[in-house]
């Protein structure tokens, strides 16, 4: 089963000054997200595989869209996450079908790679609700510069029959980071950790 998808959002940031200091290259990061119905909402059912056959198109479609909104070529993404939020008819475990199955290999597919596990949230929640997605070093998961954010909120979604289903990208890590640590140069990328 397809998704049936109601609408697709993109956000796009670019930080180009942080607490009066300049931000060079700038910090881009974007994410696209789509509202889409919840074939399950308000039933228990037991199997779960058109959800997450429903995550494996949306890795893709959203990842294209995020990069293409990014503005930006899949090589020089370093960080990714995912994330979504289930309608109240629906149940958290519809948010993990969605996301952990199987959309993380289009998503990587898409990127050409990415070692490291992508990070992710799940969460109940209504119209007008905010849904962060968490972002982290696509090759390297200790590399802390990259441990970050995006904030989505769509004021019509999810309904308590939808689903919002997101992903982040970002080109570089947190602006100015200096918590130190392996940095995103120090990384090997060889086990996803580090």
């Amino acid at each position: 089963m397809k998704a049936k998808i109601r609408k697709i959002m993109t956000l796009v940031e670019e930080t180009r000054l942080e607490m009066g200091q300049e931000v060079s290259p700038p910090a881009r990061r974007a994410l696209a997200a789509a509202v889409i119905t919840n074939p399950h909402a308000g039933t228990y059912v037991a199997d779960l595989e058109d959800l997450m056959a429903m995550g494996a198109d949306l890795g893709a479609v959203l990842t294209n869209r995020c990069l293409a909104a990014l503005g930006a070529q899949a090589a020089s993404v370093q960080s990714f996450g995912k994330a979504a939020m289930v309608g109240e008819n629906g149940e958290l475990e519809h948010a993990a079908a969605i996301l952990h199955p199987r959309l993380g290999a289009p998503l990587r597919d898409v990127l050409g790679g990415g070692k490291a596990l992508v990070p992710s949230a799940k969460k109940m929640g209504s119209a007008g609700q905010t849904l962060d997605i968490p972002l982290g070093h696509k090759d390297a998961a200790y590399v802390r510069s990259h441990f970050d954010a995006m904030e989505l909120q769509c004021p019509d979604a999810p309904g308590a029959n939808e689903i919002v289903v997101a992903i982040a990208l970002s080109t570089n890590g947190r602006p100015l980071p200096r918590v130190g640590g392996l940095t995103h140069e120090t990384a090997k990328r060889e086990d996803g950790l580090r």
